[in-house]
């Protein structure tokens, strides 16, 4: 089947679109930081039969994708202190055009319609998430998780056939766990940490355990296993849907509403990744 691992993308973006309404949830009682870290301890745990016999070489490359990815999340955790999440979606979503850029720089071959398809979906993320207000140094990082994410795209993409699925996602989501307790342990105290089993009430418990278990292990997981078969470039394409599903969870989830700017938005993000299958397509 042509499209399986473009759905098996499709799907993770699915899952991540998800995570928005659950997070919101989640920072009413924790801050950025402890839920990127217990998550990742979630999701470490539900890897551990994978744990044994990893290569040393999975281990260094789980730990560059782990780095990138962490970096990602606490650039864009800081932008978005101080500038809104829809500016810091569209700033995220940049992303999409630095990966065809960057392959381009380092040699990869890439076709007009891949970087009409990218360009198509940053208007379209655009569209959905306009918002004037800016922060120059929250706007610096936001462009810096933009750029790690896209690394860390490109990466996956060129690492992922050397590697098991199973063994890469889990050498990746062991670092983050890592390096997720040692940053949560520096930002919140040991004080705060013991207080959590009871300031942190049973929904956010359940969200943690989606956030960590289906949106952190298994989507670890089919990106590696899918990317070894999806193009970088088009990997981020359909990437930049999980705006379009965020909003329609947010919709069904907490109520949020979508205004006519937004729905277009969403049908252009749509209209990029149907264009990045036919790229993909004419090249072979």
């Amino acid at each position: 089947m042509r499209y399986r691992y473009p759905l098996v993308l499709l799907l993770v973006t699915v899952v991540w679109g998800l995570t928005f309404p659950v997070l919101k949830v989640a920072t009413g009682q924790l801050s950025g930081v402890e839920i990127t870290a217990l998550r990742f301890l979630i999701a470490a745990a539900c890897m551990g039969p994978f744990l044994r016999g990893i290569p040393a070489s999975t281990w260094r490359d789980g730990l560059l994708l782990g780095v990138l990815a962490l970096t990602s999340m606490v650039a864009q955790a800081y932008g978005l202190q101080f500038i809104s999440a829809n500016r810091s979606a569209f700033l995220t979503s940049l992303n999409v055009l630095m990966v065809p850029l960057i392959g381009l720089a380092l040699g990869a071959p890439a076709s007009w319609m891949v970087f009409c398809a990218a360009a198509l979906a940053c208007l379209g993320v655009g569209l959905m998430s306009f918002d004037v207000q800016g922060d120059f140094w929250a706007d610096v990082a936001t462009l810096a998780a933009a750029l790690a994410y896209a690394l860390y795209t490109i990466m996956m993409s060129a690492r992922a056939k050397n590697h098991a699925p199973a063994q890469l996602a889990t050498a990746q989501i062991a670092c983050m766990a890592l390096l997720g307790v040692v940053w949560m342990l520096v930002d919140s105290g040991t004080e705060r940490l013991a207080q959590l089993p009871g300031v942190v009430g049973a929904e956010v418990w359940w969200g943690l355990l989606f956030l960590g278990a289906i949106a952190s292990a298994a989507t670890f997981f089919l990106q590696a296993l899918a990317q070894t078969h999806v193009s970088a470039a088009q990997a981020a394409i359909i990437y930049a849907m999980e705006p379009v599903f965020a909003a329609a969870f947010g919709w069904w989830y907490i109520n949020e509403q979508m205004t006519p700017m937004a729905l277009l938005g969403g049908a252009l993000v749509i209209a990029a990744v149907i264009l990045s299958q036919r790229a993909e397509t004419s090249t072979r």
